[in-house]
């Protein structure tokens, strides 16, 4: 990985695909995981910081990610708060980015979260076995969740997404802990599912599997 110290606001980082493997990370995953795209990139910049480019994160920062043939190219730049107001001097560049993502990664602030994704807390839940699927049907009772069956390379895996407007983070946690009991969370992406794996059941998967299995 190559990383340029732009000025004091702005470091630039460019990444193989290959070097992107290389550190366990699939190259479709870091755009459609949240967790394994913030993992990336906060190992980049942990790299950064023993650099002698480091770049403090002590403020806003403007993220700005081009897909190249090779790589990727990743522009951070940090913001300046100032009386409840952003200042951003971001570097110009004729470069057209595939994504760019404006993230509020304050110090001190409990959301300092790399937001790659959307804001409903989303899961796949990877299955032992489809007994497994059945007995999570007959045991979680709440149907108000969007859900998807599919299966992928001999697994079965659940696609979760929960509804912000219908319950609260600690209701969330508590759903998710019941389900867990029944499989584990997988770090595929429900795009890879999409383009390779079956498809089971589209929609309301368990409501569908517990009227069609005997417990």
């Amino acid at each position: 990985m190559d990383i340029e110290r732009v000025n004091d606001t702005t470091i630039k980082f460019f990444i193989t695909y290959t070097d992107i493997e290389d550190r366990g990370f699939d190259r479709d995953e870091i755009w459609y995981n949240r967790e394994r795209g913030e993992e990336l990139f906060f190992e980049m910049m942990n790299e950064a910081n023993d650099s002698d480019d480091a770049l403090e994160l002590d403020g806003p920062l403007w993220i700005q990610v081009h897909a190249l043939d090779k790589g990727l190219e990743i522009v951070v730049t940090r913001g300046q708060v100032s009386d409840g107001s952003v200042k951003l001097e971001i570097p110009v560049t004729d470069k057209e980015s595939d994504e760019t993502n404006l993230v509020d990664l304050m110090s001190g602030s409990e959301d300092d979260d790399l937001d790659l994704a959307n804001d409903h807390l989303e899961i796949v839940i990877g299955f032992k076995d489809f007994e497994d699927v059945i007995s999570l049907s007959h045991n979680f009772f709440i149907d108000d969740l969007y859900n998807e069956l599919y299966h992928f390379e001999g697994t079965y895996y659940l696609h979760v997404v929960f509804n912000d407007d219908s319950y609260n983070e600690d209701e969330q946690d508590d759903m998710l802990s019941q389900m867990l009991e029944y499989g584990y969370e997988s770090d595929i992406s429900i795009y890879r599912m999409k383009e390779y794996g079956k498809e089971i059941v589209r929609e309301n998967a368990l409501p569908i599997i517990r009227s069609s299995f005997s417990k």
